[in-house]
């Protein structure tokens, strides 16, 4: 007689699962402590932030919106969720990406030396990139770029070729779209 299938919560061993990149918005109080909370919930688990940003929405409500990109199989991200929804200061927990549509958009900074040609290739490409010069002297500048994430990576690699010197990026700010808040 043959025994009765035995089922598991857990992803069999055998089946490997792609690894996906989410954002997630999270709505929390905005009070002292609350992004400690947030971040060690991943530490201590293991998780990755690939990108972590955090600001007051309503000032009068006293919530905040931390916004963070990490990544993982579908269960650690479902775990992941889960787990900020049980934090006490956690009103709210989005998956902009499983939701779709949603908009992100990243802001860097970008220092680049260069005279002469190199100088006219950069100003040259700032502008195809819609960048703004927001600091220059006669052997620097210093770009503000926006966009998605791809298109600050692109901007950078071009710009490591003609003299780049420093990046700074803010990390991903993302909202969903339509009404839903």
């Amino acid at each position: 007689m043959s025994e009765p299938l035995k089922q598991s919560h857990y992803p069999s061993p055998s089946r490997s699962q792609d690894v996906v990149s989410r954002t997630l918005s999270v709505i929390v109080d905005n009070e002292p402590g609350v992004l400690a909370r947030v971040i060690g919930l991943f530490a201590g688990r293991g998780y990755n932030i690939e990108s972590l940003t955090v600001t007051e929405v309503e000032h009068e409500k006293h919530l905040s919106r931390i916004t963070i990109v990490t990544n993982g199989t579908p269960v650690v991200i479902q775990q992941i969720k889960t787990q900020l929804e049980r934090l006490v200061p956690v009103h709210r927990v989005r998956d902009l990406t499983e939701e779709g549509g949603g908009i992100e958009r990243e802001l860097a900074l970008v220092k680049v030396a260069g005279k002469g040609e190199k100088r006219i290739e950069a100003l040259r490409l700032a502008e195809i990139f819609r960048s703004k010069v927001v600091d220059t002297s006669t052997e620097h500048f210093v770009f503000e770029v926006t966009g998605k994430s791809s298109k600050i990576e692109t901007f950078i690699q071009l710009m490591s070729e003609l003299g780049l010197v420093e990046v700074s990026r803010t990390g991903i700010a993302a909202i969903g779209r339509g009404a839903v808040a």
